[in-house]
């Protein structure tokens, strides 16, 4: 079954799947896993124009989700003035990667990095246990090219980009769980933050199904952090590491007819 972004019915399911992803986000995390395969098979959006509007309507949420963690914004303000501009150059580094990489490849490359993030949702509480754990913090210029390393990421992808910097963050900024996500959503809002900018002047971004998706997640981040507590994040978050295994092998099978 196929949808356009250009009806009415269209436009009311994308702003679902904003406040789907987004909500998800709030509660468990990958919520790119579940919106940016509807974005490309049931709407039918090349991959790599999927990917960038997906990132250009969900990236408000992370933004809400900031300004909620305002009050330790002080924790963690130097550091966040040393990732800065590693943070912005990565993320147009990743940006610019995607711009380049031409739409078959990125067709072909896409059940690798479904895979790859959905195995980092599925191992995210010992990825968290293990950075939490280390008995000496990294120096500072580690993190520094750690943080660089993820935004490429980030700027390319992004699916389980917010699980690898909360883990790399951890290696080198000391502070609690609260003060340590404070400062990636920060950062998670420079990396989205400069995607946008980019994809917008290289016209990869479907502005109608982005303001959906904005419209959506404003709404689902706000249910979701209020609702968050209600629900059981593993058993959420093994749904979707489900999800995502089955879109590798969705888009697995894809790829190889393509290429017949």
């Amino acid at each position: 079954m196929h949808f356009s972004a250009d009806t009415p019915l269209g436009y009311a399911l994308l702003i679902l799947l904003g406040a789907v992803a987004s909500g998800i986000n709030a509660v468990a995390g990958g919520g790119t896993l579940i919106s940016f395969p509807v974005l490309t098979i049931p709407f039918g959006i090349p991959s790599r124009m999927a990917n960038a509007t997906n990132s250009t309507g969900l990236w408000p949420g992370s933004l809400s989700g900031a300004f909620g963690f305002i009050n330790l914004f002080k924790q963690t303000e130097r550091q966040l003035k040393l990732l800065l501009v590693p943070t912005l150059l990565g993320s147009i580094v990743g940006a610019l990667l995607l711009v380049s990489t031409r739409q078959k490849i990125f067709d072909a490359i896409i059940p690798v990095l479904i895979l790859l993030a959905t195995g980092i949702l599925a191992f995210q509480p010992y990825i968290k246990k293990w950075a939490a754990n280390q008995p000496k913090k990294l120096p500072m210029w580690v993190g520094i090219l750690l943080q660089f390393l993820v935004a490429i990421y980030g700027g390319y992808f992004g699916a389980g980009m917010g699980i690898m910097m909360l883990a790399t963050i951890s290696l080198t900024v000391e502070g609690n769980v609260h003060e340590l996500n404070s400062l990636k959503n920060w950062l998670a809002v420079v990396i989205n933050i400069a995607c946008t900018a980019l994809f917008f002047f290289q016209r990869l971004i479907l502005l109608l199904p982005a303001s959906a998706l904005v419209v959506g997640g404003l709404i689902g981040g706000y249910v979701g952090a209020r609702t968050s507590q209600r629900f059981d994040p593993n058993k959420l978050r093994w749904a979707i590491v489900a999800y995502g295994v089955v879109m590798t092998g969705v888009f697995i099978h894809q790829a190889m007819t393509k290429a017949h």
